[in-house]
């Protein structure tokens, strides 16, 4: 699987963008997906998680209530809608996925396929 994350930017405090993950090249919906997040100086975090059938979703403590994650299988993209955007949401977020079906994928390890990257800054 292919991933290209897109829709990153500056954005100030408070703010909102939306994160999208085209993916090509296996059948998108047989694979969990997820969006993590690096910070600089920091480890990659976990941030969200989406079913391959898009009706269960999970998310880090730190972005539940203003993140949300979903996917379109017909158009082979996993989105990551993020409101209420604070400074410390700062970092380059990727997708990836994950071709276990029973698993909740909160750990890098879970996934096989990575996106480059997209860098949200959020100003204060």
């Amino acid at each position: 699987v292919q991933l290209q994350a897109s829709g990153g930017g500056l954005v100030q405090a408070g703010g909102s963008l939306r994160l999208s993950c085209a993916a090509s090249g296996r059948t998108f919906s047989n694979y969990g997906m997820g969006w993590f997040r690096q910070a600089p100086g920091k480890e990659r975090e976990f941030v969200a998680w989406v079913r391959w059938s898009g009706i269960s979703t999970y998310y880090a403590d730190s972005v539940k209530g203003r993140f949300t994650i979903s996917r379109d299988n017909a158009k082979n993209t996993v989105y990551l809608q993020m409101n209420s955007l604070k400074p410390e949401d700062t970092a380059v977020y990727y997708c990836a996925a994950d071709s276990s079906t029973l698993r909740i994928g909160v750990r890098s390890d879970d996934y096989e396929y990575w996106g480059q990257g997209t860098l949200v800054t959020v100003s204060s």
